[in-house]
């Protein structure tokens, strides 16, 4: 921010306040309106069930099942294109392989790759990694972003100008677009935070690795962000598991919908993605396990010991909005849509507790644990539920980034990296089988009025 920019926002904060207040006051439409009026608010129904409003192929969230024409609440679990994303993560780990590719295939094209295809889609994946002539001097380094999730939307949106055929939604294209994106996007996240860390730090050198060809996705992400470039074969392949993990999540949750909404318009690759960086940035969506690693360093910095009994106590303060934030929230206990058991953190648990073991950091993942066993009973009894309450995705994927040694600016821009291969998947499918731009109704509630000459209004 310059000097100007500065000047303005002094000279015009407390008439712009004031406004602020204004647009609050003529901008508030009771809970009756929305009963009176049937409003799936969220696009959910009373109940917590999503608003139904399209069909996909891609991946399925399994929370439900219904008997009797009963809902009973299951384990859940994720299935891409007909696979469960548990067997996905077996298998590749027993195969000693990384699986987060294989499952952009998948997502993408409906199959599980042949050896012979992978070989094939890796070789082009490795040669789209590799930026734009000079993009990084005069994109990235120009004006670096203290948020990431920022420099990435920019950067996407200023790919749009390198491509010499940005705006046909042609299939081919798209798919050429796509597998761009989900090529560089690592690459433009780790070259972002190093610029901005070069530019506002003293001292620190700008280390700038070029991608290696032989590399994974995740071994690209730890090559590219250490200065040594080392990395170990666990640490690598529990970042694979963190990218299959979020690759995609149905076609309901907020940035996968975005990218459904702005690619029924008819837009460009670069701004349907864009807009779904801009909605995965949310601490609502993405930004979820940032707070949880915030959450835990207040714990830690305020009990004195991690036994069951000290962390009940403490977790007890924060749902009773004495400690921490004051919100009464236990971020990334609970999700929207899974009833009993999220899969992906079972899945993450398991390999953030071998992490934990390599690291020496088994006390924390035990503190980890205290603190969901915690918060699940406190919140139970609290809300009388008579359902399990467990950790979602968000609640491990934290820890296991900062035992990564992971910067928390890159945790959400992680979230993006595995996720742009859903949205792909979900841009394509909108493309073949859409057709009609998405656009739902709005009532407007207020009342006419007649027009007031400007000197007779107070």
């Amino acid at each position: 921010m310059n000097f100007k920019e500065a000047d303005l926002i002094i000279k015009h904060s407390h008439k712009i306040s004031s406004l602020a207040d204004l647009s609050a006051r003529n901008n508030n439409i009771s809970a009756e309106m929305y009963e009176k009026y049937d409003v799936k608010r969220g696009l959910r129904d009373s109940n917590g069930k999503g608003v139904l409003c399209g069909l996909t192929e891609i991946s399925d969230v399994i929370s439900w099942k219904t008997e009797d024409g009963k809902r009973i609440p299951v384990k859940g679990e994720l299935i891409y294109r007909g696979y469960d994303v548990k067997d996905l993560v077996r298998n590749t780990i027993g195969e000693n392989r990384f699986g987060f590719e294989e499952t952009v295939y998948l997502l993408l094209f409906g199959k599980l790759p042949t050896k012979n295809e992978l070989i094939e889609f890796n070789d082009i994946l490795s040669d789209f990694r590799v930026l734009p002539k000079n993009f990084v001097r005069d994109v990235i380094m120009k004006q670096p972003s203290k948020d990431t999730m920022n420099m990435l939307a920019r950067c996407v949106l200023n790919l749009y100008s390198y491509d010499p055929d940005p705006d046909n939604v042609s299939l081919p294209n798209v798919l050429r677009q796509c597998i761009s994106l989900i090529a560089q996007l690592p690459m433009i996240a780790a070259y972002s935070y190093r610029a901005y860390r070069y530019a506002s730090t003293d001292g620190e050198s700008l280390i700038i690795h070029k991608p290696l060809p032989e590399y994974s996705t995740a071994q690209n992400v730890l090559h590219v962000l250490r200065k040594d470039s080392a990395f170990t074969d666990l640490e690598a392949k529990v970042l694979d598991v963190a990218l299959t993990l979020h690759a995609d999540h149905g076609g309901g949750n907020a940035s996968t919908f975005t990218t459904h909404l702005a690619t029924s318009t008819g837009t460009d690759t670069y701004s349907s993605t864009a807009a779904s960086l801009g909605s995965l940035k949310g601490p609502k969506h993405g930004g979820a396990n940032v707070k949880v690693m915030q959450m835990l360093e207040n714990i830690k910095d305020n009990v004195r010991t991690s036994s069951r009994s000290a962390v009940y106590d403490y977790v007890k303060k924060i749902i009773d909005k004495k400690a921490f934030d004051k919100t009464g929230l236990v971020y990334g206990i609970g999700h929207a849509v899974y009833t009993v058991s999220d899969p992906r953190a079972e899945i993450l648990k398991i390999y953030a507790g071998k992490l934990a073991e390599a690291k020496g950091r088994t006390d924390e993942f035990e503190l980890y644990n205290n603190v969901a066993e915690a918060a699940s009973k406190i919140m139970r009894e609290k809300k009388d539920l008579h359902k399990p309450l467990n950790p979602n995705v968000d609640f491990y994927s934290g820890f296991v980034y900062s035992m990564l040694n992971l910067p928390t600016a890159l945790y959400t821009p992680l979230f993006a990296i595995a996720r742009i291969a859903g949205w792909s998947a979900h841009r394509m499918e909108e493309l073949t089988c859409g057709g009609k731009i998405i656009r739902p109704s709005y009532a407007c509630v207020q009342e006419n009025r007649e027009y007031v000459p400007i000197d007779k209004r107070k």
